[in-house]
C-alpha cells in the first residue's frame, strides 16, 4: 500500500474589504491624467487637451496679441523653455495652434489660434467675467478692457453672448489696464535679465 502524505492545507484568499462610501479610492482605482482622453464624457476629453493652467495662460497670449513668439509667451507665463515647448507641441498636435515662419536661417516661428483654438477665446472670456465677478464685479478695473469692434461697447463681467455667433478676440479692441502693463513690463525685464546671466565684474 503505497503511503498518504500529510493532508494538504487549501489557503483561501479573503475577499477585499467592502469600500466604505466616504472612503478614498486606492491608487488602482484612480483616474490618471492619461486615462481622462479616453472617457466618455466630452468635457474630461476636452480637458486632457486644455485642463490646465499654462495651456490657457498660452491662448490668453496669442488671443490678445501680446505675445506670439517663443520668447514672449515664456517671458509673459513665466514657463521653463522645456515645459513651454512641450505644451507648444501638444497644441500643434490637437490642431488648437498653428506655426507661422517670420525668420528664416534660423528658422523662427510665432503662434496663432487655428479655428478650433479660436472656440477657446469664450472660455477665456467666461473665465475673466467669472474672476472679475469673483473680484467686485463692474466696480473691478479690468486687467484687460474689451470694446466691441462695431458698437464700442465695453465688454464687462455680464456682457451677453451674441445670439447666434461665437466669440473670438478679433471682435474686440483690447486695452491692456496701467497696473497690468506694467505686470507684463516687469516680467519682460526679468525674463531678459535672467537669459542675460549675472554681469562679471573684472578685477582691476
Amino acid at each position: 500500500m503505497m503511503e498518504r502524505g500529510p493532508p494538504r492545507t487549501v489557503l483561501r484568499q479573503r475577499p477585499p474589504p467592502a469600500r466604505r462610501a466616504n472612503e478614498p479610492l486606492g491608487k488602482e482605482s484612480r483616474m490618471k491624467w492619461y486615462d481622462v482622453s479616453e472617457s466618455a464624457c466630452h468635457i474630461a476629453r476636452a480637458l486632457s487637451v486644455v485642463g490646465d493652467r499654462w495651456t490657457l495662460l498660452i491662448m490668453r497670449e496669442i488671443g490678445i496679441g501680446s505675445a506670439r513668439r517663443f520668447e514672449e509667451i515664456q517671458a509673459q507665463t513665466g514657463m521653463s523653455s522645456q515645459l513651454l515647448a512641450a505644451r507648444l507641441k501638444r497644441m500643434e498636435k490637437h490642431r488648437v495652434i498653428e506655426r507661422r515662419a517670420y525668420q528664416s536661417n534660423p528658422d523662427r516661428y510665432e503662434y496663432h489660434a487655428t479655428l478650433e483654438g479660436k472656440q477657446l477665446d469664450a472660455v477665456l472670456l467666461a473665465l475673466r467675467g467669472w474672476g472679475m465677478r469673483r473680484e467686485g464685479g463692474s466696480a473691478t478695473e479690468p486687467s484687460i478692457a474689451l470694446a466691441d469692434k462695431r458698437s464700442g461697447i465695453p465688454i464687462d463681467a455680464n456682457w451677453p453672448f451674441p445670439d447666434g455667433q461665437p466669440f473670438t478676440f478679433e471682435q474686440v479692441d483690447v486695452t491692456l489696464s496701467e497696473a497690468f502693463a506694467i505686470e507684463r513690463a516687469n516680467r519682460q525685464t526679468d525674463f531678459q535679465s535672467k537669459r542675460q546671466g549675472p554681469k562679471v565684474r573684472r578685477k582691476k
